[in-house]
């Protein structure tokens, strides 16, 4: 075990909520809470505003509601906080090669491997200037820890929330752990919790005290000698860097069950072309096509298809999810609906689009053969009509007359907007038919305005904060 703390820990502030009040200059200060706004919905994450009302993550987005009615209610944009992330992780990888990121707002650094950090002091300086530059190219704030290993950095900075700085100090860490819960330890959830509670063991200092063998009769031998070593603040688990993505997927949860065969077809070809969107966004490929359909009766079937090489074509992928919804009877009604691609490579095989239909062409290879030649002309597509726009909470549209702006909220044939950007003041509120030719959907514009010569935060960026 190293004798520096020389392993840093990044936890971004209440990442998406954080994102979304620098975007809409009118929400800073106020409770935001970001998640699916069905009755099936849950939150995503909210804001420190939103928390002092008891909302927290994972929590329905219906008691939420109840909770806090007056918060702002938004759908995320994984756009923006992938864009985001990759500007934070970048400032990570700066600092060393060995960076292991955990999602998209939380990543472990060991800084001895970057030669950026030997001792306490300075890794401290490290720390210190991270969180200025990611406030400075973000315009977000991030609660950082140091410590001698991954368990105690990333402790620490969960004492460092929010927007704060915790080192601890080598040959603290038994003192420091002995009071806290015992669900501070990694693999410690709920079910552990309660047996080691059963058997008088509530804190850190009382798994220690209760010695290895006792663990060891409790837990099992991998589980209970693994736990008292964390008890005493061993922890040698390195720093890994890049984690392998293992897959790509996106999914949706209707609010009300969809029984339209014609309306399943159009979503899943919807969320083919979104998983398309992150694969590409992510420089990946992939070989196997995965449908997920929820029912429903809440039964969950899974579909899967490999090709003969990795591919990024959305009409690939949405050949294969079309055949692969064909085999899944829906006509009870559908819940919800995912589309994935795994097996993924970093290159493409070019000539995959033939090869998508070659499942289908096979089947009806012999039954072709004895058509009429008038049979196998190829057969006029019916024009489709356009898709009703949607307007997502929280989304970016651009109106030809008053410029950019994010929607509050919409119904009724109606679309309510506010007209603000990051870097202006709070902007005024106008509505729209929904179908007005003028209002489009819009990329979401950066949360800091560059301009030659800027240094630091950006006007209107979160306070900055002290070290914890």
């Amino acid at each position: 075990m190293r004798t520096a703390p020389t392993i840093l820990h990044l936890d971004m502030d209440a990442f998406y909520a954080s994102a979304e009040q620098a975007a809409k200059p009118s929400l800073r200060g106020k409770a935001v809470i970001v998640g699916g706004l069905g009755p099936r919905g849950v939150v995503a994450t909210c804001s420190y505003e939103a928390r002092v009302f008891g909302v927290h993550s994972a929590m329905p987005m219906a008691q939420a509601r109840r909770l806090a009615p007056n918060a702002a209610y938004l759908v995320p944009r994984f756009g923006l906080y992938r864009e985001v992330s990759e500007q934070v992780m970048a400032l990570l990888r700066d600092l060393s090669p060995l960076v292991e990121p955990l999602s998209l707002d939380e990543a472990f650094v060991d800084l001895e491997a970057g030669q950026t950090a030997w001792d306490a002091e300075s890794a401290r300086l490290t720390g210190v200037k991270l969180r200025g530059d990611i406030r400075a190219v973000t315009g977000l704030t991030g609660s950082v820890g140091l410590a001698a290993s991954k368990m105690l950095a990333k402790i620490a900075s969960e004492q460092a929330k929010p927007d704060g700085l915790v080192l601890i100090e080598p040959g603290t860490e038994r003192e420091l752990l002995a009071p806290m819960s015992v669900r501070t330890l990694p693999g410690v959830g709920p079910a552990t919790g309660d047996h080691l509670r059963r058997a008088g063991i509530t804190t850190v200092g009382e798994i220690a005290e209760a010695g290895e063998d006792e663990l060891v009769r409790l837990l099992g031998k991998a589980h209970g000698v693994a736990l008292y070593a964390m008890a005493l603040a061993h922890d040698v688990r390195p720093v890994v860097a890049e984690r392998d993505t293992k897959s790509v997927s996106v999914e949706d949860t209707y609010d009300v069950d969809i029984h339209d065969r014609v309306r399943v077809r159009m979503e899943v070809q919807r969320l083919a072309d979104r998983c398309v969107g992150r694969l590409r966004g992510a420089h990946l490929s992939g070989r196997t096509i995965v449908l997920k359909v929820r029912r429903y009766d809440f039964s969950t079937l899974t579909r899967s298809e490999t090709l003969r090489g990795p591919t990024d074509d959305p009409a690939v992928v949405r050949e294969a999810a079309a055949r692969l919804l064909e085999s899944v009877d829906t006509t009870g009604g559908v819940r919800l609906l995912g589309v994935g691609v795994s097996g993924l490579a970093d290159y493409t095989q070019e000539d995959l689009f033939a090869q998508a239909r070659t499942a289908a062409a096979a089947a009806s290879a012999e039954e072709l053969e004895h058509v009429e030649p008038e049979e196998t002309q190829e057969a006029v597509e019916e024009p489709v009509p356009p898709a009703e726009r949607r307007w997502h909470a929280g989304h970016d549209v651009r109106h030809a007359e008053f410029g950019h702006g994010w929607v509050q909220g919409s119904g009724l044939g109606r679309v309510t907007v506010r007209f603000e950007t990051p870097g202006s003041l709070p902007g005024r509120v106008r509505t729209f038919r929904s179908d007005d030719p003028l209002l489009e959907v819009a990329e979401p514009l950066p949360l800091v305005e560059r301009r030659p010569g800027d240094v630091g935060a950006p006007a209107g960026s979160p306070a900055a904060g002290g070290e914890g």
